[in-house]
């Protein structure tokens, strides 16, 4: 519920066009957002902050339309000069999840295979170099 102070920041701040969009949270993977949430509010504050984590868990499965809007007025005063960014981070990686088939947004999915690959590299790397060594 917003108040009156939020209402007045509603109109008064520009959004990015994407916030116009529904997002369908029943179509989203939320275990798999969770894990990105976390790790990246992580990563802004320095620290694991499991209040911030937890208020941005419940805004988001408060209803199966969030609000991202109502959002991010919230957000301010803990993610302060990155609360925008994360926001839209945040809203487009939910748009592409619930268009995913498996609910898990695209970008994430090719991130994973990215540091797979990465593994598998220095995986063999390690190997060649262990081979090279006993001969």
């Amino acid at each position: 519920m917003a108040t009156g102070v939020d209402a007045k920041l509603l109109k008064s701040t520009k959004f990015p066009p994407e916030f116009n969009q529904k997002v369908d949270m029943q179509k989203v993977n939320v275990q798999v957002m969770k894990k990105w949430i976390a790790n990246t509010v992580t990563t802004i504050l320095g620290n694991d902050d499991d209040v911030v984590i937890e208020l941005i868990f419940n805004l988001l499965e408060s209803g199966r339309h969030p609000d991202i809007k109502s959002l991010q007025i919230q957000l301010a005063g803990f993610l302060d000069k990155d609360t925008a960014s994360f926001c839209k981070d945040l809203w487009k990686l939910l748009l592409s999840a619930q268009d995913s088939p498996q609910g898990v947004p695209k970008e994430l999915l090719e991130a994973k295979k990215q540091e797979l690959l990465q593994e598998k590299v220095h995986a063999f790397s390690r190997y060649t170099l262990q081979m090279k060594a006993d001969i």
